[in-house]
């Protein structure tokens, strides 16, 4: 439970960035159950409605459905694949890092950084529009694309951070005690890195929201009637001169979800890291 004084001890941008977070996940929630239109409700008769219109606040498209519920319904689909994808990149990326760093030196370890060289040798999008080209356009495969990416990101983090535990003092301690090197990076280096992982965790989320409209801009994201703010983008592009706000609502979406998110983490940063702290101490 977070208390009064652990919000004071938190930087601002952690606060602001929660802030625009749950804003974001609040709508997508509320979109579960209630939006002011259903998604898929034409009404040409009343399209491309301005802003702040009295029954749709915030306009409608050229086909007559409210922005407003296609937003939030968009809000959805963007933290599902996003969400998602970074569960699957922590899930497998995770313990390939933990385990090249226990074998430090060896085969297994040379082969898991030379193909995490290869992964990142290419655009993280081009990647994922290969994979979704390759797959068909779905989220599911929108969702597998960004997952496989991701878990070379995780690997090299787990990599990294273990890596400097592993020269630590305490693990020397560990394995004098005859624990297995597969116990001590559960039991000892895992929560030692957990930080690391959070912080990177929040950064690949926003890159994943950006990642999810990339694809759905290019029509190989989430398919229609599933709104989607990617594609709400791309099905704008031709109408922004005498209608902008199509363009504007779903790219302000995407704007606040990652500019909250990429606070977030930083903010986490800031605040979890002793050696950040410190040194903010010693400057203080």
């Amino acid at each position: 439970m977070i208390t009064k004084a652990t919000m004071a001890q938190m930087p601002l941008s952690l606060k602001l960035g929660m802030i625009l977070t749950m804003m974001i996940a609040t709508m997508a929630f509320v979109s579960l159950v209630w939006t002011p239109y259903a998604v898929d409700q034409l009404n040409i008769a009343g399209r491309l409605q301005p802003l702040f219109h009295a029954q749709h606040w915030l306009g409608t498209d050229h086909f007559g459905r409210d922005i407003l519920s296609m937003v939030m319904v968009g809000a959805q689909v963007s933290i599902a694949v996003a969400l998602v994808a970074v569960g699957i990149g922590m899930a497998f990326g995770v313990p390939l890092g933990l385990t090249a760093a226990a074998l430090e030196g060896t085969r297994f370890d040379d082969v898991i950084m030379r193909g995490n060289d290869l992964a990142f040798a290419f655009p993280a999008l081009v990647i994922a529009i290969l994979i979704t080209a390759i797959l068909g356009p779905s989220a599911l495969n929108a969702i597998i694309a960004i997952g496989i990416f991701n878990i070379p990101v995780f690997a090299r983090v787990a990599r990294g951070g273990a890596l400097t535990q592993w020269r630590m003092d305490y693990i020397l301690a560990a394995r004098v005690a005859g624990k297995s090197k597969t116990r001590i990076s559960i039991e000892h280096i895992l929560p030692n890195i957990s930080t690391l992982l959070i912080v990177q965790g929040s950064i690949q989320f926003s890159l994943g929201i950006l990642a999810e409209a990339g694809l759905s801009y290019v029509g190989l994201g989430a398919q229609p009637p599933t709104p989607s703010w990617g594609r709400m983008l791309a099905e704008s592009q031709t109408m922004i001169s005498f209608a902008p706000h199509l363009a504007i609502v779903p790219g302000l979406a995407i704007i606040i979800t990652v500019l909250g998110l990429n606070l977030m983490g930083d903010g986490l940063r800031d605040w979890l890291d002793p050696r950040l702290k410190r040194d903010q101490r010693r400057q203080g």
